[in-house]
């Protein structure tokens, strides 16, 4: 398949900053009265991309998938100030998944017709399963696996805009060149105009910064 152009690329960015955005307001107006709205604000940044992704992998429309944002994270917010999550009955990371999973069925349970209801597989006894049977049934793994993928790619994406918040963007450049994109030292060089020991002190202060924040993030997760 093609890569879209680069015009259809940025097209989709946009409407997916408008849509984050819209989300975003909407739900911390919905915990207005709320103490602790920043601490939401900041959950809502660190996990809504990896619910919008298993939303739509799961087989929602966009305009749900950010829905299941919204409903997981209020849902969160509520049980929390009831102490309803218990680390010693399981991981977050199992929890919020779960979380997520209920809402998934939700938005599927709202459809009354729509071909991605039918679409199915075929289970170990011959019958064909839908979406939303696969997604219920834990023994499936269906969403498990989803969610995993989709956990480590958030974990290192939300690391990564942490990062970006306490580096220079020109040292945040050449690591994202140098490291992410796996470019060879002398195209960095090159291309970006700086010197082999600016490449090799960005990688250092850059990685040991995002060692630190992906600790944190998965010792807050775990």
């Amino acid at each position: 398949m093609a890569d879209k152009p680069d015009d259809a690329k940025d097209s989709e960015a946009v409407k997916m900053e408008a849509a984050y955005a819209h989300t975003r307001k909407s739900l911390i107006a919905r915990l207005d009265n709320w103490e602790d709205q920043r601490t939401w604000d900041e959950f809502y940044k660190t996990y809504w991309k990896l619910i919008y992704a298993v939303g739509l992998k799961a087989g929602l429309r966009s305009d749900e998938a950010f829905d299941v944002v919204q409903e997981t994270i209020l849902s969160i917010a509520k049980q929390s100030k009831k102490n309803m999550y218990d680390p010693e009955k399981g991981s977050f990371k199992s929890w919020l998944m779960n979380m997520t999973r209920w809402r998934i069925n939700d938005q599927f349970r709202k459809r009354k017709k729509d071909t991605a209801m039918s679409i199915g597989e075929w289970d170990d006894e011959g019958r064909k399963t839908s979406v939303i049977e696969r997604l219920e049934d834990p023994k499936s793994g269906t969403l498990e696996r989803l969610w995993d993928v989709e956990w480590k790619k958030n974990l290192a994406d939300a690391a990564l805009a942490k990062v970006k918040a306490q580096v220079s963007p020109k040292q945040y450049q050449i690591f994202d060149c140098y490291v992410i994109r796996e470019w060879d030292a002398g195209r960095v060089q090159e291309q970006l105009g700086v010197s082999m020991s600016q490449v090799y002190l960005a990688k250092h202060r850059v990685g040991k910064i995002l060692k630190k924040e992906l600790s944190k993030l998965n010792e807050d997760a775990g």
